[in-house]
């Protein structure tokens, strides 16, 4: 069976891929947009728990600073005993966002990040950090976290 396609239509085609591809970065973009801003809002509430469940709960989840933890868990816990009380959590925010989808589950995201706390709190500090998040039935979780 052969199939006769006008010039028309084929491009027609190609722009409809192209819109949808791009809509759905788009939409990656913004829904992990939100999630950073939602992340950010529940650190400056003093909720560690809530911020926390932007990460994916699982035990395959990866979070790298000045070592390497494994699992939801440890990484829960090390947030919680490395930020005991709300003046050491301070104010959050970050900056220079990039997100990078990499197919329609995974993303990548760069940014930078700023406490702002008093010095009793530890002071201020900066870095940078890359995620990755994967897209969930529950959301956008990030699944391996670089920070420092």
């Amino acid at each position: 069976m052969r199939f006769s396609y006008s010039r028309t239509a084929i491009i027609a085609l190609f722009i409809f891929l192209a819109a949808f591809t791009v809509h759905a970065s788009d939409t990656a973009d913004t829904a992990i947009r939100k999630v950073m801003t939602a992340q950010c809002d529940a650190w400056n509430r003093g909720d560690i728990d809530t911020f926390a469940t932007y990460y994916k709960n699982s035990p395959e989840t990866l979070f790298i600073g000045k070592s390497v933890r494994r699992g939801y868990d440890q990484m829960l816990a090390s947030y919680k005993k490395g930020y005991p009380t709300r003046e050491a959590m301070g104010v959050l925010t970050f900056t220079d966002l990039e997100v990078h989808p990499l197919d329609q589950n995974f993303a990548a995201v760069i940014g930078k990040f700023h406490l702002e706390r008093t010095q009793a709190g530890g002071g201020n500090a900066d870095g940078i950090f890359s995620l990755i998040f994967e897209k969930t039935p529950d959301g956008w979780k990030i699944v391996l976290d670089h920070t420092s």
